[in-house]
C-alpha cells in the first residue's frame, strides 16, 4: 500500500502483502480505508536526501522539471478526476517560494486542484516518528468542494509515516471522493 520495497524489508515486519505500518493504519477504524494506495517514484537514500534538500529548502525549482518526467512515466495510463498537491502553510510557502508538489504537477502538464489548505505547524522533518503518526488534523478543505464519486490523486514529496497523506485522504473521502491514491517522489 505504501510503496515500501519488500526486498529491503525482513518478513517479520510484514503481514502478507502489507508492511506493519500499513497494517496498523488499516486496523485502526479512524483511518481504515481512506488512502487506497501510495506509489513512490524513488527510494529515499543519501543521494535523494541531498537532491530533496536542494529542491525543497534551497529553492532549486528546475528539479521540478526533472521530477515531472518521472511523474509522467509512472502515472502513464492512470485515470483521475483531480490531482491535489499536498499544500504548504502560508508561512512555509513564503519560506520556500513555491509548493514542490504543485510544481511537479504543473511541469508534468497536469492541472493542480487546490482544494486543501494547511494549518501552520512545526516542520515535519523536526518531528519524531511518533509525533508524525499522532498529528492532529492539519488540513482544511474548501467548504464548496463536492467530490462525490471522484477519483483523487494526492501528490507529495516524501512518504515517511503516511500521516500527512492519510490526513488529507480522510478529508477528501469525507467530502465524497470515491477513491484517493497518492504519489510521492520518495519512500
Amino acid at each position: 500500500m505504501c510503496s515500501r520495497p519488500f526486498r529491503l524489508l525482513d518478513e517479520q515486519f510484514r503481514d502478507g502483502e502489507l508492511c506493519h505500518d500499513c497494517t496498523r493504519w488499516e486496523e485502526d477504524p479512524d483511518w481504515q480505508g481512506f488512502l487506497q494506495k501510495n506509489t513512490s517514484i524513488f527510494l529515499y537514500n543519501d543521494f535523494l536526501k541531498e537532491v530533496m534538500a536542494k529542491y525543497k529548502f534551497r529553492g532549486d525549482y528546475v528539479l521540478a522539471k526533472v521530477f515531472a518526467d518521472y511523474f509522467k512515466e509512472v502515472t502513464k495510463g492512470w485515470e483521475a478526476d483531480l490531482f491535489v498537491p499536498i499544500p504548504l502553510s502560508e508561512e512555509r510557502l513564503y519560506e520556500r517560494g513555491f509548493n514542490q508538489a504543485e510544481a511537479i504537477l504543473t511541469e508534468a502538464g497536469k492541472m493542480p486542484t487546490d482544494i486543501l489548505s494547511r494549518v501552520h505547524t512545526e516542520k515535519q522533518s523536526k518531528k519524531s516518528r511518533l509525533e508524525r503518526i499522532h498529528l492532529p488534523q492539519v488540513f482544511q478543505i474548501d467548504s464548496q468542494t463536492n467530490l462525490h464519486g471522484k477519483k483523487v490523486i494526492l501528490i507529495d514529496d516524501i512518504y515517511t509515516t503516511g500521516s500527512t497523506l492519510r490526513h488529507a485522504a480522510k478529508l477528501l473521502k469525507q467530502a465524497g471522493a470515491d477513491t484517493v491514491w497518492s504519489i510521492t517522489l520518495a519512500r
